[in-house]
C-alpha cells in the first residue's frame, strides 16, 4: 500500500469531514455556492446514490470485519491491539476504495462524508482521538449505517453484534 497516498487521502478526508462538520461560516475560496462541499448526507433527489463494485467490495469487507469484532467488543474482550488491527483494516479498505472507486461527482461528495466518519472512527480506535477506542468502533458502525441508508448496495445489512 502506498503510505503517502493513504496519508494524503486521510488528510484530505479529515479536512473535508472537519469542514463539513465544522462551523457555519461561509468560505468562498473561488467556489460558487453550487460547488460547496455538502455539510451532511442527503439522498439523490429522494433516491440512494449509485455505487460501483470496488466500493461495494470495500464496504462489505469493513462490515464483515466489524461483524467479527462486535461480539468481542460488547463482551469487553477487545484489547488495544485488537482495536489497532481493526483500525488498520478500516484504513486500508478505505484507501482501496478511494483509489479504485469511480462515482459521479455528487455521489463521490456524499461518499466522502461516509469516508470521513470511517477514518475518524479508525483514528479513535488507534487511540489517537482523545476518546475511548470503543467510541471509534461506534463511529465506524454509524458510518456503515449511513452508507446503507444513502447508497444503493443490493443486499446490504449492517453487521450486528
Amino acid at each position: 500500500m502506498n503510505g503517502k497516498l493513504l496519508l494524503a487521502t486521510l488528510a484530505l478526508t479529515l479536512t473535508t469531514g472537519l469542514h463539513a462538520a465544522g462551523d457555519e461560516h461561509h468560505h468562498h475560496h473561488g467556489h460558487s455556492h453550487g460547488e460547496a462541499a455538502p455539510a451532511k448526507l442527503q439522498l439523490n433527489a429522494g433516491k440512494q446514490w449509485a455505487t460501483d463494485a470496488p466500493l461495494r467490495q470495500t464496504m462489505n469487507e469493513i462490515n464483515q470485519a466489524m461483524g467479527k469484532a462486535l461480539p468481542l467488543i460488547h463482551g469487553n474482550r477487545f484489547n488495544d491491539g485488537d482495536y489497532q488491527a481493526l483500525a488498520t483494516t478500516v484504513s486500508q479498505k478505505v484507501a482501496y476504495a478511494v483509489e479504485n472507486c469511480k462515482l459521479d461527482a455528487k455521489a463521490d461528495a456524499m461518499l466522502h462524508l461516509v469516508i470521513a466518519d470511517l477514518l475518524a472512527g479508525a483514528e479513535a480506535m488507534e487511540g489517537k482521538a482523545g476518546k475511548p477506542r470503543h467510541d471509534g468502533a461506534v463511529q465506524v458502525m454509524q458510518a456503515l449505517k449511513s452508507y446503507g441508508k444513502y447508497f444503493r448496495h443490493p443486499g446490504w445489512k449492517v453487521a450486528q453484534g
